[in-house]
């Protein structure tokens, strides 16, 4: 028969340990203060999948639940009368230089008002996906008034190739000068599809741009191959030489250059402000866009590896390549499927809308929207469509130096947005 003091003393010890064992669920349970919630609502997405067959690898990888913005926004057009515009760059006092895809650059007051095309633009060659692209000032602007900009250009009639110019923007605004090609991806194609591409300078100074694979069947596959820019993130210096450090430097039949591989059409470069590291954003084939953590001499997979299906030629519908996962190939953070065709990308760092801080945004073309993307410990863990009513293929998001956020639309009658609180 059990002694009181035995009870008592058993009592004792189911308290301590149920106290115990709630410390612990309490310890287990109660995130650290860094941790973002997973969204627990349905995804944005509702529409059916091109590959209904293909399984993410990872949980978060695609279909995340859905998140909304409770800042009361104010989104207001400052101009709707750009033609085509690809890229902005923000000019010290606030004034934007606008690269029109057809081969124009114009400084855009903040209030909207467009000004004369700048001369000394070297010639463009204009067709589908080909043009005047991206467009960067020189960190040091202020003192040596260099622009920089990724353009399509024409060789012959027939052939073209992806290069970055460099010049010096005159005292008066009305001219490019001492305008020089710095670097070309070779090699010079035919075909006008899938050019790129970004810019973007590190804070060391050195330039990363970043080159589609021309998309035809019989160079895509130049995205594999160590001796070619195509279908690759590269950084460079100012002058178009490979920068120091690079992680295959000095290796027989590589370019120097070369920062990673395996890329189809990138169109979004930006550093995560949370960690310094580099994220990208690419248009998969028939489905399959991808965001990207970019490792120093990683290899994206692309044309062995992909999410979505093949979108040309006699495999149209098929499988590309491998399937979906390679040993040695790097797994996107996210894709989409459907396609949403991302294009520009920015990490959020302002203060207007505090909801936003260090989340990323994508501009989506065939979405047409802007994408904001909740990221926790390097998983998207919500999404959210921005501006989705509007109707606009979105080509640019950009932080701008009064902390809005502001975006561009590739559209005959180009609109630039200024989101704010």
């Amino acid at each position: 028969m059990m002694k009181f003091a035995d009870v008592i003393v058993g009592c004792c010890a189911i308290v301590i340990m149920s106290s115990c064992a709630k410390k612990l669920d309490r310890v287990q349970v109660d995130p650290p203060p860094e941790e973002i919630p997973v969204s627990l609502l349905p995804p944005v997405e509702t529409l059916p999948k091109v590959a209904p067959e293909q399984i993410p690898s990872f949980p978060f990888q695609t279909r995340v639940g859905s998140v909304q913005t409770t800042t009361p926004l104010n989104v207001k057009i400052l101009t709707s009368d750009l033609s085509y515009p690809w890229s902005m760059a923000f000019l010290p006092d606030g004034r934007m230089l606008v690269t029109e895809k057809p081969g124009n650059i114009r400084i855009v007051t903040a209030s909207g008002a467009i000004g004369n095309k700048i001369n000394g633009v070297p010639a463009v060659k204009y067709r589908s996906d080909s043009g005047l692209q991206d467009i960067v000032l020189d960190p040091d602007f202020a003192t040596t008034r260099l622009v920089f900009w990724s353009f399509v250009e024409p060789l012959t009639a027939t052939d073209f190739i992806t290069s970055i110019a460099r010049a010096k923007l005159s005292a008066d605004e009305t001219t490019f000068e001492d305008v020089t090609i710095i670097y070309r991806a070779t090699p010079s194609y035919t075909g006008v599809q899938h050019p790129g591409s970004q810019l973007l300078f590190d804070k060391n100074g050195y330039l990363f741009a970043c080159f589609g694979e021309r998309y035809d069947d019989g160079i895509r596959i130049k995205a594999q191959a160590m001796d070619s820019p195509l279908g690759k993130i590269v950084r460079i210096k100012k002058d178009g030489s490979a920068a120091p450090g690079n992680p295959f430097s000095g290796q027989a039949g590589v370019i120097p250059e070369l920062w990673s591989l395996g890329h189809r059409d990138p169109q979004g470069l930006a550093f995560n402000p949370a960690t310094g590291e580099l994220w990208e954003a690419e248009h998969g084939p028939m489905a399959g866009d991808e965001i990207n953590l970019i490792k120093r001499g990683a290899n994206y997979g692309w044309p062995v590896i992909a999410y979505g299906l093949e979108n040309s030629g006699p495999l149209i519908g098929t499988t590309v390549g491998n399937g979906t996962q390679q040993s040695g190939m790097v797994q996107p953070i996210y894709y989409w499927d459907p396609a949403i065709a991302p294009s520009a990308i920015a990490f959020y760092t302002g203060t207007l809308v505090p909801e936003w801080k260090n989340n990323l945004f994508v501009a989506a073309l065939k979405g047409r929207h802007i994408i904001r993307l909740v990221i926790s410990n390097n998983k998207v863990v919500g999404e959210e469509r921005l501006l989705a009513t509007e109707g606009q293929r979105m080509r640019k998001v950009i932080q701008g130096p009064d902390g809005a956020l502001y975006a561009l639309t590739d559209m005959p009658k180009g609109r630039i947005y200024r989101i704010s609180n």
